[in-house]
């Protein structure tokens, strides 16, 4: 098995995402979301990591993540994901892989970055025309962020810190307008017939 590049360390953000392999569904019902996210919650205060968002997908998965202690992510992510895919094969009667490889880890190493991460997970649904409001998706930690949701894959504390108020995250999620989309209708504006 080739080694991760990535080292993970205490008190560091991480963006842990994968999918099926070859795009399958990897969550087929919300018993399948909800299982996976009982393990997040389970083995998050098992391993003292830290579920800053998330947002699960039918077929992929956004984290990210804070190492707290000297647990490191990849215990974590190997945690939960064994068991989720012995689960998942046992469940419907598949064998073999689940996911398209080894899940990717990127260190987040300019809060920035990390904030836009967030939104950029919490707008994944959003993005893929599932939902009209993020908050509408059941399998991401935005409605928590937002303050409409009382779950518990939440830090409170970096919402405060980072944004102030629920509202203020709010609004710089719904306000964000993707660069590529921007570009697209000024040109339009500009070379119309």
């Amino acid at each position: 098995m080739a080694r991760r590049k990535i080292v993970f360390n205490p008190n560091c953000y991480y963006h842990i995402y994968n999918r099926g392999a070859h795009k399958i569904i990897i969550f087929r019902n919300d018993r399948d979301y909800i299982f996976l996210l009982k393990l997040l919650k389970e083995q998050a205060k098992k391993c003292d990591i830290t579920v800053i968002a998330y947002c699960l997908m039918d077929n992929h998965y956004h984290f990210i993540l804070r190492q707290n202690g000297d647990v490191e992510v990849s215990q974590f992510m190997q945690a939960i994901f064994n068991i989720y895919t012995k689960a998942f094969n046992t469940k419907y009667e598949l064998s073999g892989t689940l996911f398209e490889g080894p899940y990717k880890a990127i260190f987040i190493d300019r809060n920035e970055y990390l904030l836009h991460l967030c939104r950029y997970i919490h707008r994944n649904p959003l993005e893929a025309g599932m939902v009209v409001k993020p908050e509408q998706w059941h399998y991401s930690n935005y409605a928590e962020f937002i303050g409409k949701r009382n779950g518990t894959l939440v830090d409170h504390e970096f919402v405060k810190i980072n944004f102030g108020t629920p509202e203020a995250y709010e609004d710089f999620v719904m306000n964000y307008v993707p660069p590529e989309k921007t570009q697209k209708e000024l040109m339009h504006y500009l070379f119309w017939d």
